[in-house]
């Protein structure tokens, strides 16, 4: 039996980090300015300069500023399911999802009897529509058998909506996944197979759930050389977060132990060159008592650099965060969410703002880089609740932050429960970009708010950089320099490429051009001279 393996990002997962994004529309960035701000470098003395020009000296070479990201390998869920199929020796293609949004997608050469169609990244029943109509289309009376976080919510709808779909597994598929394949390849029911829904002539049937147990089963197998490795060190959530449904697809809590994410790290350093590792789990820095063995083990392990998700109050202490130091984190990526007690109670974050300036202040103090992550818009709050997000963003923050405008992503979202007393309407529930509103704002006051954070951050804070560029460069872009120095330049950048945004005047934004590449040449950074060859190698 032959897959084809349609796994990858979700059709806006690029979203505002794209250089297409609408917020940065008219700047220096993606290579192209607008008149005016081909006309503010002019009058600034700098006529046709290009941000991938900026350069500095090293090691008697001149270096790009913004050297192009080391390229990652595949996202988790790809990663698993490759593993998955290798390690039982299945004859299978992948084709990436990324693909198929864009319109590129070309089927692999050979005949194929089953698509494995990942919905991780999928989030509403249209864009399941598209990949289901892609496989129909492209590989006409082809069976589909589904998996992932949005099937694992809506498998009954898959089934009952699109007969392509022969089966969905639901959770763990390590143990699953080659069941349903041996069984359909021998042209045998999946009745015995765990976790799977499936049909039975008109019937459809649901199969009991089985855990794998992630201490015992080996780690995803990475193949071949793989700078940055995603990982996966946890299944489902112990926490009831309203704005997340993640815990009703997952909804048994499991975790490996900091002995085994030492191994396994230690493991893809040395076979697979890994020189990042990316934890994606919601929480890394739970559950305390593994916690604190990853402090005392990952020191001397000889493990790469990694970084994590957290939530704040595990981030309580000074020893705790030169801990992590210690331990090679050099980001966290925290989800405060919002500076306001109420918001945070009504979103069931289980955290307090106190919480959020302590852990905040701490890693402020360290040489990790804080990568915040915050809501507008969540049911409840109010302009006036808001107000302290964006006070906070504006006059104290340090670091890297994004924020989201609330979103309903489905029907599943705890958030419902609160339908009645916040009074949440959303015209589909399906669908993230389809307007709201609830008795604090709606969905256009939302990005409103959203738009002017980012502005007001930007041109009042110098220690706050928006995390909308960065992820397609090196990090950090001087890494013989400290973490302010660095936020420091990303600072400069930013107002610099986004003066013809920021200004409407073309002195005044010459101005602005002139000053921030002053500031550049303070650190050893100005625009290299024409025809000079530039590194770009990792560093």
């Amino acid at each position: 039996m032959r897959c084809l393996l349609l796994s990858g990002l979700g059709p806006g997962e690029l979203g505002p980090t794209h250089f297409d994004s609408p917020y940065l529309a008219g700047s220096l960035f993606g290579g192209k300015p607008g008149e005016l701000g081909r006309e503010m470098l002019r009058r600034a003395g700098y006529d046709g300069l290009r941000l991938d020009r900026l350069s500095f000296f090293r090691s008697g070479r001149r270096h790009g500023l913004l050297r192009p990201a080391v390229a990652a390998g595949p996202h988790l869920t790809t990663l698993t399911l490759t593993s998955i199929l290798e390690s039982g020796e299945y004859d299978f293609a992948r084709l990436d999802l990324t693909d198929v949004w864009t319109d590129r997608a070309e089927v692999p050469a050979g005949d194929f009897d089953i698509v494995l169609l990942s919905t991780t990244f999928i989030w509403n029943e249209p864009i399941l529509a598209r990949a289901v109509a892609w496989v129909r289309e492209n590989l006409p009376g082809v069976g589909i058998v589904a998996g992932g976080q949005y099937t694992n919510l809506k498998y009954m709808m898959a089934l009952h909506h699109y007969p392509e779909i022969v089966a969905v597994v639901r959770g763990d598929g390590e143990m699953a996944l080659p069941m349903v394949l041996d069984a359909l390849a021998a042209g045998k029911s999946l009745e015995s197979v765990p976790n799977v829904v499936w049909r039975d002539g008109e019937r459809v049937r649901i199969n009991a759930v089985e855990y794998v147990d992630l201490e015992a089963f080996p780690s995803p197998i990475v193949t071949g050389q793989a700078a940055v490795v995603p990982y996966e060190s946890m299944r489902g959530c112990p926490f009831d977060c309203k704005f997340c449904s993640f815990p009703a697809a997952s909804p048994k809590w499991r975790f490996k132990s900091a002995e085994k994410i030492r191994d396994d790290w230690v493991r893809y350093g040395q076979e697979n060159g890994a020189e990042t590792m990316y934890a994606m789990d919601s929480t890394f820095t739970i559950p305390p008592t593994r916690f604190r063995k990853l402090l005392e083990i990952l020191p001397d392990a000889g493990i790469p650099v990694w970084d994590g998700f957290s939530r704040a109050n595990t981030l309580n202490s000074e020893a705790v965060v030169s801990g992590l130091e210690a331990a090679h984190c050099f980001q966290l990526n925290v989800g405060f969410e919002s500076m306001n007690d109420e918001t945070l109670k009504n979103m069931s974050k289980r955290v307090s703002v106190k919480q959020n300036r302590m852990a905040h202040d701490l890693l402020s103090r360290s040489e990790i880089n804080t990568y915040g992550l915050f809501i507008v818009g969540y049911p409840g709050e109010t302009p006036e609740m808001f107000q302290d997000t964006q006070d906070y963003l504006v006059n104290e923050y340090v670091g890297h932050y994004t924020m989201a405008q609330f979103t309903v992503t489905d029907e599943n979202m705890p958030m419902w429960q609160d339908r009645e007393r916040f009074r949440i309407e959303a015209d589909d529930p399906n669908d993230p970009g389809s307007p709201w509103s609830h008795l604090g704002m709606d969905s256009v006051k939302a990005g409103e708010l959203l738009t002017e954070t980012f502005d007001k951050v930007r041109r009042t804070n110098d220690r706050a950089v928006l995390r909308f560029w960065q992820h397609h460069y090196q990090h950090w872009l001087l890494p013989q320099h400290d973490r302010r120095t660095n936020l420091a330049v990303e600072k400069s950048v930013e107002l610099l490429a986004l003066a013809p945004c920021d200004h409407t005047d073309p002195d005044e934004g010459a101005h602005v051009m002139r000053t921030q590449l002053d500031r550049l040449r303070d650190l050893g950074i100005e625009p290299a001279e024409a025809g000079q060859e530039l590194c770009s190698d990792p560093m």
